[in-house]
């Protein structure tokens, strides 16, 4: 997959072009990710900060995506459960960067060798422009080797 092409294709996929989501950049080790929501008047809530929904949105499918393509095809990765963590409203633009680590990869890699479920926990904080933490968003993730058929 091109990293590139796929930011340029997210960037223009409804569900973030509506919320104001733009994602700045995948690595194309696909290790590293930025993402940046602006503060605008489709994504607030009623106080005038920024909507829960759309800070949760902004970090959805990354961990998912950076694991997936960095373990193979042989592996089966499915998000499992998030959580989210208010910390501060949100006002004005917020962004929120990503990382995978060779040594996570490893790990992962050598839990699934069995064959057995693997549960991950990734964490990501959206920040201010102060880089303050907004929020902090903990992704579950789901990893288990593919069955060979034979």
């Amino acid at each position: 997959m091109n990293a590139n092409l796929l930011r340029k294709g997210m960037n223009i996929w409804p569900p973030f072009l509506g919320a104001g989501i733009t994602v700045e950049s995948i690595a194309k080790d696909f290790r590293h990710a930025k993402v940046r929501l602006k503060h605008g008047l489709l994504n607030r809530n009623i106080l005038g900060v920024h909507f829960g929904g759309s800070l949760f949105a902004m970090t959805d499918p990354f961990f998912m995506m950076m694991v997936s393509q960095n373990i193979g095809k042989g592996y089966i990765v499915w998000d499992q459960a998030a959580k989210i963590e208010f910390l501060k409203p949100g006002k004005g633009p917020v962004h929120a960067s990503f990382e995978l680590t060779q040594s996570q990869i490893d790990e992962i890699i050598s839990a699934a060798e069995s064959g057995n479920k693997v549960l991950r926990d990734f964490v990501v904080d959206v920040k201010d422009r102060e880089e303050d933490v907004v929020a902090r968003i903990t992704k579950t993730l789901y990893i288990r080797k593919k069955i060979k058929k034979s």
